[in-house]
């Protein structure tokens, strides 16, 4: 669970960390007794700590006595290596792809057993989109989670096929299914989902290669239907992702 990082005598500030820990993609706001609950922290330290980091802007307090992220620790995350380097030298080609196909498009890393949102262009709004900027959701039933999946760490791939949470009917819950399509996502160099993180919405994404052979990240895009625009979604997808990949080795090698 989320934020369970605290111990007996931890520091202040991981006590801080443990409180802001308790925040993710199904805990977007939380009560007091929540996030004492989420941070395994005392009620009364929970309230100290959280009322400092309301002053600082690192929570913000809503009505009911609950509270979020604030735009403070936002705004310092975005000045991390992984947002201000690969998201701005990516931002270009997300922008070709965008007015090419007026679809939604995603740029994406592995965070652990999650894929982690760095950029979102909105396409169409008939298509349902759950992910946002900085948000996390699952790496098996989002395409560019799989893609990330299919190239992570075996202890990582058998964390998340031992794991498999259902979201929608459709979502890929056989840890043998999701396997071989892994396996097809290397060989092919893409992956893709239908109807499997929200009804309505399908996705294709191709790996981001950095030297050539170090997958980075993932660009995907997320339509109404595969059927007809697989292959040229594909194909785009697919220089544009060399194109990332060609301005990080530039970037590196300055």
């Amino acid at each position: 669970m989320a934020g369970r990082v605290s111990t007996p005598g931890a520091s202040v500030v991981g006590r801080a960390f443990a409180v802001l820990g308790a925040f993710d993609e199904q805990h977007r706001s939380l009560t007091l007794s929540e996030l004492s609950r989420r941070a395994a922290l005392p009620l009364a330290t929970t309230h100290r700590l959280v009322a400092e980091l309301v002053g600082l802007g690192a929570l913000d307090r809503h009505g009911a006595g609950r509270y979020t992220i604030g735009r403070r620790v936002w705004g310092i995350g975005l000045l991390a290596p992984v947002q201000t380097g690969l998201r701005e030298l990516a931002s270009p080609f997300l922008h070709d792809i965008f007015a090419a196909t007026r679809a939604t498009v995603h740029l994406a890393v592995r965070d652990g057993t999650e894929v982690l949102y760095l950029d979102r262009l909105s396409g169409s709004a008939s298509v349902p989109i759950v992910s946002r900027v900085g948000t996390r959701l699952p790496l098996h039933c989002t395409g560019v989670g799989k893609v990330l999946l299919a190239h992570a760490p075996r202890d990582v791939v058998a964390e998340v096929l031992g794991s498999l949470r259902r979201v929608t009917p459709y979502t890929i819950v056989s840890a043998d299914v999701l396997a071989a399509q892994l396996d097809r996502a290397r060989r092919d160099g893409y992956a893709t989902t239908a109807d499997e993180m929200s009804i309505g919405a399908s996705s294709v994404a191709v790996p981001v290669l950095r030297h050539g052979t170090e997958v980075v990240a993932a660009l995907g895009i997320v339509v109404a239907q595969l059927r007809r625009d697989r292959r040229r979604l594909v194909a785009g997808l697919r220089v544009a992702a060399q194109g990332i990949g060609r301005v990080l080795d530039q970037a590196a090698a300055r």
